[in-house]
């Protein structure tokens, strides 16, 4: 196998894993953890929280994403660097939206703050540790 075909197995394969990560981590916090919050604060609404399959296969598709972007993220800056662009891209950003839509229930925060954090912590040591980057 050429040099190349290696290179992009590696870098599908870091995407992959880290994706899954991701993926876990946000139907633990939100399907496991925080699903009670979730369903009371829409229900308040007179909505009804998405969690139907086809909610969950879309947020495998945000979870790849998110890892694409960490990998890519990850190949300019070091770990530390990489978390904290990957989380507020990932999540601070998306917190503000959700918010601005006032469809974000402010009490998950404590909770949702520091798993999210670590959820990107996590996709970005995968994308530094399985596909090395040139730069330190």
């Amino acid at each position: 196998m050429n040099e190349a075909k290696t290179g992009a197995g590696k870098i599908i394969l870091t995407v992959v894993v880290a994706g899954l990560w991701v993926g876990l981590c946000e139907f633990v916090r939100n399907q496991l953890v925080l699903v009670s919050k979730w369903q009371n604060y829409y229900r308040g609404m007179g909505l009804e929280f998405p969690s139907k399959p086809v909610n969950g296969m879309m947020w495998m598709v945000w979870s790849f994403l998110m890892s694409g972007t960490t990998f890519a993220i990850s190949r300019r800056f070091n770990l530390p660097q990489t978390t904290l662009i990957a989380w507020v891209m990932g999540y601070v950003m998306m917190w503000v939206v959700i918010g601005n839509l006032s469809v974000l229930p402010v009490s998950i925060l404590p909770i949702a703050v520091p798993f999210s954090f670590v959820e990107a912590l996590g996709a970005a040591f995968i994308c530094r540790k399985l596909a090395r980057p040139n730069q330190p």
